[in-house]
C-alpha cells in the first residue's frame, strides 16, 4: 500500500518536472526516483558498515544489464560490499571482479528489468544517478596480445532480429555492408560479429538469418568473423563473450546497432557510431546517446538515425 502511494506520488513529480514528456514516459521517470528513493534503506551499509553483503541478481535484457545491473555491481565492488553476483548462462566474463558469480538462468526475461527496484537507475531516464554507478574497466582487463594485427582494430557489431515483435529494424543489410567494408578495410582490420544463437543467451528476440556470413568470405575474405575467431580459439576462451571482450578490448573505432550490441560496444573508450532508428526504443526520447552511453566508458558516440547517416558518420570520423 505504501509502495502504490509513493509511486503514485512520484508519477505526480515526474509529470510537474516534466510536462511535455508524454504520459507514458512519465512511468519510466516515475520509476527511476522510486528505484533511486530504494537505495536509502541501505545507507549504513553502504556508507558505515561496508561489508560485503550485496547480492545482485539480473537476467532482464542485455542492454539493461550493460547500462545498469554491471556498473551497480562493480561500483559494490570498489565499495567492498559485493558479496555475489548472479546471472544468465556465460555472463561470468562480465563479473570478473566479483567474489561470487553464479550463473543460474538459462534464458534472459525482458520483462524481469522492469519493476525491479533494486537497482538505481534500472530504467529510462532524462538524468541518472551516478552515485553508485562506476565504469567497469572492460578495456584495461581484457587487453591482450593475442587479437593484434597489422592495421588497427575495428569492430563492425551487427544484429538481425525480431524486434519490439516487428520484423527486423536495426541492422546493417548487405548492401551497407560492402560499402562500409570497402570504404575501411585499407585503414583498419575490420572484425565481424553477429553472434548466432547458440553463443549467447536469448531473451524474446529471435535472431534470423541475414546470410552475410557466407557473403563475407566470398566478397570480403579479409574481414575476420568473430565466430570463425571462436571456433579457431574455443580452447583459450571461457565462452563467447569472453572472446567478445578480449576482442573489444584492442579495438578503439566500433559500429554498433541499437540495444546491448551498441551498449557492450560503448564500453571499451574511443569511438562508437551506432544506428537507432526513431520510433523504436525509449534512448530516443530521453536522449541517452549523450547522457548515459558516452559514461560507460568516455568513448565518443555518434547516433545515427537511418543507414545513410551512419555511413556519414562513418566516412567523417574513421
Amino acid at each position: 500500500m505504501l509502495q502504490k502511494l509513493v509511486l503514485k506520488s512520484l508519477y505526480v513529480l515526474a509529470a510537474v518536472r516534466y510536462p511535455r514528456y508524454r504520459p507514458d514516459l512519465r512511468y519510466f521517470v516515475r520509476d527511476n526516483y522510486f528505484a533511486r528513493l530504494s537505495q536509502v534503506r541501505y545507507w549504513w551499509a553502504d556508507r558505515m558498515a561496508k561489508r560485503p553483503y550485496k547480492v545482485i541478481e539480473f537476467y532482464g535484457e542485455f542492454d539493461q544489464e550493460v547500462r545498469y545491473a554491471m556498473p551497480f555491481a562493480y561500483w559494490h565492488y570498489l565499495n567492498g560490499t559485493l558479496k555475489q553476483t548472479i546471472g544468465a548462462k556465460s555472463t561470468r566474463p562480465f563479473y570478473f571482479f566479483s567474489p561470487d558469480h553464479v550463473e543460474k538462468h538459462d534464458k534472459r526475461v525482458w520483462e524481469a528489468g522492469y519493476g525491479n527496484y533494486t537497482i538505481p537507475n534500472m530504467t529510462h531516464a532524462p538524468t541518472y544517478d551516478f552515485s553508485k554507478w562506476a565504469r567497469v574497466p572492460f578495456k584495461a582487463h581484457y587487453r591482450n596480445d593475442l587479437f593484434v594485427y597489422d592495421k588497427p582494430l575495428l569492430v563492425i557489431a551487427n544484429k538481425y532480429n525480431i524486434e519490439w515483435d516487428k520484423p527486423p529494424i536495426n541492422y546493417l543489410d548487405i548492401a551497407t555492408l560492402d560499402r562500409l567494408i570497402t570504404y575501411l578495410k585499407p585503414r583498419y582490420q575490420i572484425v565481424y560479429n553477429r553472434p548466432l544463437g547458440s553463443q549467447i543467451v536469448l531473451d524474446n528476440s529471435e535472431i534470423m538469418d541475414l546470410g552475410e556470413h557466407d557473403w563475407l568470405r566470398e566478397h570480403h575474405p579479409d574481414v575476420v568473423q568473430l565466430n570463425d575467431l571462436f571456433e579457431q580459439h574455443h580452447d583459450r576462451v571461457e565462452n563467447f563473450n569472453h572472446l567478445q571482450l578480449m576482442v573489444y578490448a584492442n579495438a578503439d573505432r566500433f559500429i554498433s546497432m541499437h540495444g546491448g550490441t551498441a551498449a557492450l560496444a560503448s564500453c571499451f573508450g574511443g569511438i562508437n557510431a551506432l544506428l537507432s532508428h526513431p520510433g523504436g526504443g525509449f534512448e530516443h526520447d530521453f536522449d541517452e546517446y549523450k547522457n548515459l552511453f558516452p559514461n560507460l566508458s568516455g568513448a565518443t558516440i555518434f547516433h545515427a538515425r537511418n543507414r545513410e547517416e551512419l555511413v556519414e558518420y562513418v566516412e567523417a570520423h574513421y
